[in-house]
């Protein structure tokens, strides 16, 4: 007697060659495959991002100080494995051997910078290096090297060092990070550092610890250094230097999960078609299995065990070919894709292998194992079949190991639950509304011609197994309009984020007097400026009277905050009051705006009184409102404003912002010629750098929609095929009473087309009840009702199955009647 183990895979074999294990082993390796292959490229994707976008910081992590750090700091992070690095940046005045002298911005670099990213210099006639100067040498910008007249080999000072050019610095990673970087960049050894002299008491230097490694190890050394940080020092990630990009790769990081997590549910969707069908081809067999004796628990070892080899199979083959999808996508993307490529780990092959261990125990065995149980004289009548052994508790449970698997795969509850909810929506809603229009079409078709008849007819007669369908198909197109309308949103968000004009340079330290040369500057060269607003240094000390703690170790809950203040009686672009009203245009009243975070720090809300102090003053005011500020704008931002009446008394700078076309560049050094007492913030590399992300990650999502939508389609072809045996069998009955070719084909097509009309409706209520929380709670994107996606869900639905379905019963029309019952 043979074991159970050679029992099953014999009658694998057996399957394979009956041609009956096709669609199930083809839906496990589109399941595996497309877990694996999505997996597999967000994870790389993501990674790679990342490590691109920490290269505004030059590292993973940042601490940054108005002060020198303690050793101790640099010994814990080289004790906790990560690598370090470090800057000191200031502004100080640099002479060149001619007296030549600019204001420079100068950055002290050592260690291991960069950690994310590199330097790119020019050392000589096209001649490049990534290496850090050496100590008595340095790197200067090129705007700086024209403004000072200098070149490579010439020699300059820096405060009492004396030091020589050894090469024009093209790029460096951390260019824009923070607004310290005033005027052009010089790079210097950070050995050097002492010999300039110019870091006194008072100086106003920004050190920065580098720090880069695993999340791991990043995240103790952010507990073991957070509580030690005093005023003027904090941590700083990408999100926090810069939003832009934070905001950017949240949110692309959320589309990925979605489109990963859609990518899970449609291969459970195949799977569960493509089980229904695998049963129904087994009906005959467990009878005769019975018949000769078989026992239940027979039949449900062999067919067990069947399904494990299937599904060792499937996963398999399906890593195989979801490796080379992945790594097919990073090929098509090699150009837009940053830095370096990284391998796909062992995560989306487990991913992957368990997908298909849970559809293959929770869809495909449960209906096979209550077959055993059944009187072989029912199943051999066709009393009872595969569907008729499907419990509503098999659904439920299905159900609940998808959501299962979507929340250990995407590790958001927000997200798998807007999913199953509209999937529930979808389910419920459709299924019986598409058994009752199906129900009804007795009527309609007496009145019909001879296709509609015919078409409607066997919607009727099929009603069960043709809602079933429905439901499928709904659900394909359902999850298929989600992605579209949450990409298009994206997208478009994007766009918006940094348009055409938004301004690259930022001019402070303008005292009032200079107000008007200045704009005449900009109106004589046809440059636009924006509004100036005024700016003074000041904290925040007292809240409703009670004495804020300063920033110390022991400090917790609110505490004292410095800020630059301003005025204005008009609200700024970007700005949204949260609570409370703006002010009135003129009012002298001490009034305050504060921004909602800033709020929060030092917990003030609306009617606060609030004890501010500028330079020496000490002034009350009242908390007027708290705004939200979109700090991924580029425009000019403010944590703390003022009425314009109320900062006339104090002594004030001016801050405003520009645009300048790259080809206008050289009106920099024009204006600095002009005004050389100002401070001007160049952004324009910030920017570019943040559109090219955006333009990165975008093209990455259209990719992945790509590989969705095939996803889908191949959900929907398994969904036509899962009804394919019985048409066949009907269709040849019918030749073989005289029908014709054309006529079957044609009720073939209607039938399909109004099933899928019906799944493009249930589809667009079940995208917009998701969509809705996607975008608002999970993307935090304003909701957009994709009024488009209405009418071409249901066409496309209509034209799409009726094609596929028309497509896959083609062959009936042309094989010989006989022949196909023979084989049925």
């Amino acid at each position: 007697m043979k074991s159970p183990l050679s029992a099953s895979l014999r009658l694998l074999i057996r399957d394979w060659r009956g041609g009956e294990l096709g669609v199930l082993l083809s839906a496990l390796v589109l399941a595996v495959s497309l877990v694996v292959a999505i997996s597999g490229f967000v994870n790389r994707l993501q990674f790679n991002l990342e490590r691109e976008s920490a290269s505004f910081l030059a590292a993973d992590l940042v601490v940054s100080s108005s002060r020198e750090m303690p050793s101790e700091w640099h010994d814990q992070a080289r004790n906790t494995f990560l690598l370090t690095g470090e800057t000191v940046t200031f502004s100080s005045m640099v002479i060149s051997e001619t007296d030549e002298m600019f204001l420079a911005s100068v950055k002290a670099v050592g260690g291991g910078y960069p950690l994310r990213g590199a330097l790119r210099v020019e050392i000589g006639d096209g001649v490049l290096t990534a290496d850090l100067p050496t100590p008595g040498e340095v790197y200067l910008a090129p705007r700086l090297i024209q403004q000072l007249g200098t070149s490579v080999g010439d020699a300059l000072y820096v405060g009492d060092a004396t030091l020589q050019v050894a090469g024009t610095l093209l790029e460096e990673p951390d260019s824009t990070t923070g607004f310290f970087g005033y005027g052009p960049r010089l790079v210097m050894h950070v050995d050097d550092l002492a010999a300039t002299g110019v870091i006194q008491p008072g100086s106003r230097v920004t050190y920065r610890l580098l720090l880069a490694g695993d999340a791991a190890s990043l995240e103790q050394y952010r507990s073991w250094v957070e509580p030690q940080l005093v005023q003027g020092q904090r941590l700083l990630s990408v999100d926090e230097s810069q939003p832009g990009i934070g905001a950017t790769l949240d949110r692309a990081r959320g589309f990925l999960l979605l489109a990963g997590s859609l990518g899970v549910m449609l291969a459970a969707a195949a799977i569960l078609v493509a089980a229904r069908r695998f049963g129904e081809r087994h009906t005959d067999q467990v009878a005769v299995m019975k018949s000769l004796g078989a026992t239940k628990n027979t039949i449900r070892t062999l067919y067990a065990l069947s399904l494990t080899w299937l599904g060792l199979f499937a996963i398999a083959i399906g890593s195989g070919i979801g490796w080379l999808a992945q790594d097919a996508m990073f090929a098509a993307l090699a150009d837009q894709i940053p830095g370096e490529i990284t391998r796909v780990g062992v995560t989306p092959f487990i991913t992957g292998a368990v997908t298909a261990m849970v559809c293959v125990a929770f869809f495909a065995w449960p209906p096979l194992a209550r077959l055993g149980a059944i009187s072989p004289l029912r199943v051999i009548r066709r009393e009872t079949t595969i569907a008729d052994s499907t419990r509503a508790a098999d659904l439920l449970l299905g159900t609940l190991s998808l959501g299962a698997l979507m929340l250990w795969y995407s590790s958001d509850i927000k997200l798998t639950g807007a999913l199953l909810g509209s999937i529930g929506l979808t389910v419920g809603l459709g299924f019986f509304v598409a058994k009752g229009l199906l129900s009804g079409t007795r009527q309609i078709g007496s009145s019909a011609g001879s296709v509609w008849r015919l078409a409607l007819a066997g919607m009727q007669r099929r009603g069960t197994a043709s809602a079933f369908q429905v439901v499928i198909f709904g659900i394909a197109i359902m999850l298929l309009l989600v992605l579209t309308a949450v990409r298009t949103s994206l997208l478009d968000q994007w766009r918006l984020q940094i348009p055409e004009g938004t301004p690259n340079h930022f001019i402070l330290n303008v005292a009032p007097i200079d107000e008007a040369p200045l704009l005449q500057f900009f109106a004589d060269r046809d440059i636009e400026v924006g509004d100036l607003y005024p700016a003074a240094r000041g904290r925040i000390m007292e809240v409703n009277r009670e004495v804020l703690p300063d920033w110390g170790p022991d400090a917790t809950g609110p505490r004292q905050r410095e800020a630059n203040f301003t005025s204005t009686d008009a609200k700024p672009e970007g700005n949204e009051i949260l609570s409370g009203e703006w002010w009135d245009v003129g009012v002298d009243e001490a009034l305050i705006s504060l921004e909602d975070g800033f709020a929060a720090d030092i917990g003030a809300q609306v009617g606060d009184e609030l004890t501010l102090r500028i330079a020496a003053d000490e002034f009350r005011v009242t908390v007027a409102s708290i705004r939200s500020v979109n700090w991924e704008s580029m425009q000019p931002n403010f944590f703390v404003i003022f009425p314009e009446k109320l900062l006339d008394r104090f002594p004030t700078t001016l801050f405003t912002s520009f645009y300048l076309e790259p080809d206008e560049k050289y009106r920099v050094s024009e204006l600095l010629e002009f005004m050389p007492t100002i401070t001007l913030i160049e952004v324009d590399v910030a920017i570019e750098e943040i559109k090219t992300i955006i333009d990165q990650v975008s093209q990455a999502i259209e990719l992945v929609l790509l590989i969705i939508l095939v996803a889908g389609a191949l959900v929907l072809i398994a969904g036509v095929s899962s009804s394919v045996d019985e048409r066949l069998h009907e269709s040849a009955i019918l030749r073989a009473l005289g029908a014709g070719r054309m006529t079957l084909l044609g009720a073939v097509a209607i039938e399909f087309a109004a099933m899928g009309a019906l799944a493009g409706v249930l589809a667009i209520m079940g995208s917009e009840s998701a969509g809705w929380v996607l975008q608002t709670q999970m993307l935090e994107l304003d909701y957009q009702v994709q009024w488009m996606l209405w009418p071409l869900g249901v066409v496309l639905g209509a034209v799409i199955i009726g094609s596929l379905g028309t497509y896959a019963c083609r062959r009936v029309v042309y094989a010989p009647p006989l022949q196909v019952l023979r084989e049925l």
